[in-house]
């Protein structure tokens, strides 16, 4: 009896009960939602094959590879187990890939696992005959029984999953094999579970945490720096990472280290920082970790009803003093459509929270299969899609209008605050006003008056369209900021913004006479093509590469 494994063909041998060996094949499909972003389940399914001998093939695409192209390799694969891992934004791409698979190979199992199919299995068994297992839950030792069950044994067409007890001892599951990765983002799991029970979120369905301790953490962080990858980030994919103070700081504290060259990536529960977990953030250099943080709404009853705290002016001073530190990007969370949320009452949460963070990330309530929530849609008149992502479309406290209206925001929020490319004129505008949702609303009003809707127009049209929707009169002061913006973020010359033209200068002594002065005061970070510009009647000396921009005033440069 052996077994073997391979890179590019990893195949799997067993004995039967008289001794002739039996060849079984898996590969295991990822299909992700961007081409930055990588798949942790399969990797994990591949290594615990691996640990039990066996080992599986993993394909990576993501949504907008071309259905055929997907379909050529796993029919090239010609395997005898498919494994599809199922998320909301890919079980229908999923599932017209394996249906034609079928077609193609119908002597193959066929396998879905993931959150997307672990609450509704017998509703897609029965709609999807193709489909001949559903792994629920967590997908390592199911797929282990399979492994070992082929050719031999008949499985139930749904698998529980049950814990996979050996993930506290798992490693990073990214190998240094010389595969080359197409995402820029790699993920790791240093816990499972959540200690929270929001209505709308599947990690409320888990029965206990487990947590690797911190030094087996540190020990797996360290061999994302042997990997030959270039890496964007690393992101943990635990739900709450900071629920044990003690282990977070740890972690924390070891990551101090100039070992750890990553960017880092968490999501946490605000409200459970201490004394010493600010101070410890403090001091992390800049850029090295973010933090993402879901406020999801500051209405008081809304958060009664999914079961959030209600310490939201404790929360909201938390993410000030993060985002005051300056070394680190914060995110924060809003969901739209939750119960007991009007639009009044999502405007003054949004306002509650605008200017807190870097990124004001705005979402739409989806009604998961197996949340709380989509049991509870009738009690707060919800309408939502019955095809993933399963969006809201109405609720008895916001009208179907009135959420389109807030998917036009975030289209604005995305593009203009989010991006940070319009920040010194985002910075004027929202000055002006008393609430940013307002006057973002104003703005999605006066947008949608525009042939083009703004997702088709290009970044040129978008500095002339915020000029035109926003300007206050003959706005001479946020014509200059949006042409500062536009020439320190763009590789071209700006277009004309409330009858404002730059005039490009190319006197070479201004240009020397700008460097000497920077070498006199020991700046250094300046990209080598400083361009001199003359806007209205100020000159400007603008680093693209660096989007900075300064202006000459008596003798001396200050940065805008």
């Amino acid at each position: 009896r052996y077994k073997t494994t391979s890179v590019t063909l990893i195949t799997m041998f067993g004995t039967d009960g008289i001794g002739v060996k039996q060849l079984v094949k898996i590969a295991l499909l990822a299909l992700n939602s961007s081409y930055i972003h990588t798949n942790l389940a399969v990797r994990s399914i591949r290594d615990s094959l691996t640990s039990a001998g066996y080992g599986a093939d993993i394909l990576e695409y993501n949504i907008k590879d071309r259905h055929g192209t997907i379909l050529s390799a796993l029919y090239r694969e010609a395997a005898d187990i498919y494994g599809f891992s199922s998320y909301i934004w890919n079980i229908s791409q999923m599932l017209s890939i394996a249906d034609d698979l079928k077609k193609l190979r119908p002597e193959s199992t066929i396998v879905f696992g993931g959150p997307e199919v672990s609450y509704n299995a017998e509703e897609l068994l029965a709609k999807h005959r193709f489909i001949d297992h559903i792994i629920t839950g967590e997908g390592e030792y199911a797929f282990i029984r399979l492994a070992e069950a082929a050719g031999k044994s008949k499985l139930p067409p749904v698998i529980d999953g049950g814990m996979c007890d050996s993930f506290e001892s798992s490693g990073i599951h990214y190998d240094a094999e010389g595969r080359r990765l197409t995402g820029r983002i790699l993920y790791y799991e240093s816990s499972r579970g959540c200690p929270y029970k929001c209505a709308y979120c599947l990690s409320s369905l888990t029965q206990r945490i487990r947590a690797k301790p911190a030094e087996k953490t540190l020990r797996d962080l360290l061999e994302f720096e042997s990997l030959p990858y270039d890496v964007n980030i690393i992101k943990f994919v635990d739900r709450t990472f900071n629920f044990n103070r003690m282990r977070a700081k740890e972690i924390w504290r070891g990551l101090l280290s100039p070992e750890y060259t990553k960017r880092y990536h968490f999501e946490i529960c605000a409200e459970l920082l201490d004394e010493e977990s600010f101070e410890l953030l403090a001091s992390f250099p800049r850029g090295k970790i973010q933090l993402e943080i879901g406020v999801q709404s500051t209405n008081s009853e809304t958060l009664r009803r999914i079961h959030r705290s209600l310490d939201t002016e404790g929360l909201l001073g938390a993410i000030s003093r993060l985002h005051s530190f300056g070394n680190m990007r914060i995110h924060a969370d809003l969901i739209a459509g939750l119960p007991g949320e009007d639009l009044n009452s999502f405007a003054r949460s949004f306002d509650s929270l605008y200017g807190r963070c870097d990124i004001l990330q705005l979402g739409f309530l989806k009604l998961l299969h197996g949340t709380e929530l989509r049991r509870e849609a009738e009690e707060f008149g919800c309408v939502y899609s019955d095809e993933p992502p399963y969006t809201v479309l109405a609720t008895d406290c916001l009208s179907f209008d009135e959420l389109e209206l807030l998917h036009q925001v975030d289209d604005l929020l995305e593009r203009y605050v989010n991006s940070h490319v319009f920040s010194r004129s985002v910075e004027l505008v929202m000055s002006r006003v008393d609430s940013p949702f307002a006057l973002l609303a104003k703005f999605a009003e006066k947008s949608a008056e525009y042939e083009l809707p703004l997702r088709q127009i290009s970044q040129t049209d978008a500095f002339k369209r915020f000029y035109e929707c926003l300007h206050d009169g003959e706005d001479v002061e946020l014509a200059m900021r949006l042409t500062l913006d536009f020439l320190t973020s763009q590789n071209a010359s700006p277009p004309s913004i409330g009858g404002l033209d730059c005039l490009r200068l190319s006197d070479n002594d201004k240009k020397h006479a700008f460097f000497d002065w920077c070498a006199g005061m020991n700046i250094d970070y300046f990209a080598p093509s400083v361009e001199v510009w003359q806007v209205g009647g100020s000159e400007y000396y603008i680093d693209r590469r660096n989007r900075s921009a300064y202006e000459k005033t008596n003798n001396t440069f200050v940065k805008i």
